[in-house]
């Protein structure tokens, strides 16, 4: 599994070499996800670097990345090995790849005793044993990663049109099986993570515009320059993704709790009226009953109201609590993998890979923290589980700010000792 590679930090972007800011923006990701996946649990942690399910924060912009870190290097790989394999034989070895990680990501994933002997065991079954784990346990980030990317294989080589068509059927694949069941069962207990078993067809739209990008940026030379006509497109094409998604996530207004007539009620001089009305508030559920299709009454007392407000929050912006808006599939949310999430977050990707491309590959900059990190992912994943697993139990969730900081800069310094020592002996950690 880990194997010596020798990769020169100053090789141009150039269609037989690696590209730089590929590396750069996937140590960047890691970077990120050290530092929302340790601070996230503490008290002093802003709502911003934590994963709330309710809109999109700067923790939820980073595994969209990871994805469409993959999709691009899937992409490549594939191109690179057709000349040599052909197309079969590059399918095959990234299937038998892709098949080791799911392997690694039932190991590193591990769940709870299930029984506490045969008898409780043999009562459960099959399913009820691997119920739970298959929802919540097994699918996280690597597997999400590894189901993703076989998702992926018979259409990564295949051109442009194509996996467009790919992406947009699995993202209606999506939507059809959230309206069906999907979305209410991921948000009951055990709670999936990052969409579930099914979040695979919506985590394809970040990772198949990352194949969209290396169609385009791994070109490099004098054809793609900040001015280019090509590189002007990809902007467009980033700016539009993120205003569909927004769009998209518009949809989520139609579940506000409080309709006119209720706001009109609770502000009454009629104490009766109003003791009603908060209690008819405070008895709605958190998870709308309707979450992708509004009803027919929801959908009139939002439009019938004097001012019916159908924008959403700005991305960034929490939303208000779910006394006051249901949660719903057109919320942005990485818990339910929903289409409006990950359609701004696979644009705000390609916005933040365009910026590391003209850092990196155009004006020739490196960061050696990110390369430490972008060229050895799955290694530094690994460990920083295990590092934080050391260092937390002696930092309370409540600790001053100054400590928790203290304590990041730890885990950060031993993370990266360990990630470097590998780096130095030129072992990279691959599946």
């Amino acid at each position: 599994m880990a194997q010596p590679v020798t990769q020169p930090m100053n090789a141009p972007a150039s269609p037989g070499t690696r590209l730089v800011s590929l590396d750069q923006f996937r140590g960047y990701t890691v970077v990120g996800m050290f530092l929302v996946n340790y601070l996230g649990s503490f008290a002093v942690c802003p709502r911003l670097f934590r994963h709330t399910h309710d809109y999109i924060s700067y923790a939820d912009t980073i595994m969209p990345q990871f994805l469409f870190a993959v999709g691009f290097a899937m992409r490549l790989s594939m191109t690179r090995r057709m000349e040599t394999q052909g197309v079969w034989g590059t399918a095959w070895r990234m299937t038998r790849r892709l098949l080791g990680l799911v392997l690694v990501s039932l190991v590193i994933y591990t769940v709870g005793r299930r029984a506490e002997n045969w008898e409780a065991l043999t009562a459960l079954g099959f399913w009820g044993a691997i119920g739970e784990p298959l929802k919540r346990g097994w699918f996280q980030t690597l597997m999400h990663i590894a189901v993703t990317s076989l998702w992926l294989i018979p259409v990564i080589h295949r051109g442009a049109s194509a996996r467009v068509a790919w992406m947009l059927g699995s993202a209606m694949a999506h939507v059809i099986l959230s309206y069906l069941f999907n979305f209410t069962w991921v948000n009951n207990p055990p709670n999936g993570i990052d969409g579930g078993p099914l979040g695979f067809l919506t985590w394809t739209i970040p990772a198949m515009v990352g194949t969209l990008a290396c169609d385009v940026f791994h070109t490099g030379g004098e054809r793609l320059k900040v001015r280019s006509p090509a590189f002007l497109r990809v902007s467009i094409a980033a700016i539009g993704l993120m205003l569909l998604g927004y769009g998209f996530s518009c949809g989520t207004r139609f579940y506000d709790v409080v309709p006119m007539a209720a706001s009109d009620a609770v502000n009454d001089s009629d104490d009766e009226a109003s003791a009603v009305a908060e209690e008819t508030i405070a008895a709605v559920p958190k998870l709308a009953e309707d979450p992708v299709w509004p009803s027919p009454e929801r959908r009139r007392a939002k439009l019938d109201s004097e001012r019916p407000s159908l924008l959403a929050e700005p991305p960034f912006v929490a939303p208000p609590p779910p006394d006051q808006r249901q949660w719903n599939y057109w919320m942005m949310s990485q818990r339910s993998g929903s289409l409006s999430y990950l359609t701004f977050a696979a644009g705000f990707s390609l916005v933040v890979y365009q910026l590391f491309y003209i850092a990196c590959d155009l004006w020739g900059w490196r960061w050696a923290l990110f390369q430490t990190f972008g060229s050895n992912a799955l290694l530094a994943y690994v460990l920083h589980d295990l590092v934080s697993g050391a260092i937390k139990p002696f930092v309370p969730n409540d600790s001053p700010g100054w400590y928790v900081a203290a304590s990041l800069a730890l885990f950060f310094w031993v993370t990266w000792l360990f990630v470097r020592h590998f780096e130095k002996q030129a072992i990279y950690l691959r599946v």
